[in-house]
């Protein structure tokens, strides 16, 4: 791996706007922490455990060379069952590449009731979740790493 860990924002583009503002948020911890980063968009939150999945299996196979994974999306609950189902599948997902796939990820899938709550976790200016996530991806890779050097 280089001198500085890179990792891969995998961002769900439903909500656009919501998106970028997370994806900076993650970019501009990762630079700070003196990471790098790349972006990846899928187009919804549903989408993102697939798309780590085929950036780890690159990983594995060494053409890609990620230190790990960021995932960033919004759910907001609507009228029917389908945001349940999105939020546990998605985490689920993600949960599932993390134990299973020994993957870094920080999971960064905001699961809210409204854009006001959306617009509040999001912003780096309020809770930065993005920024959360980045460094969750990153507290995970140096842990990984302290058991692999034993």
């Amino acid at each position: 791996m280089a001198d500085k860990p890179k990792f891969l924002i995998v961002e769900a583009r439903f909500y656009q706007e919501l998106a970028d503002e997370m994806a900076q948020g993650a970019e501009e911890a990762l630079a700070a922490l003196g990471a790098e980063s790349e972006r990846l968009s899928v187009p919804g939150a549903l989408e993102i455990p697939a798309a780590i999945a085929f950036a780890g299996a690159a990983v594995e196979e060494g053409t890609r060379d990620y230190a790990g994974f960021i995932a960033l999306g919004c759910v907001i609950r609507g009228e029917t069952s389908h945001y349940d189902y999105v939020c546990g599948e998605s985490a689920r997902g993600l949960q599932t590449l993390a134990l299973e796939g020994g993957l870094c990820i920080g999971n960064g899938i905001l699961t809210v009731e409204n854009s006001d709550q959306a617009w509040a976790r999001a912003s780096r200016k309020q809770k930065n979740k993005g920024k959360d996530a980045a460094e969750a991806a990153l507290r995970m890779w140096e842990i990984r790493n302290q058991f692999e050097n034993v």
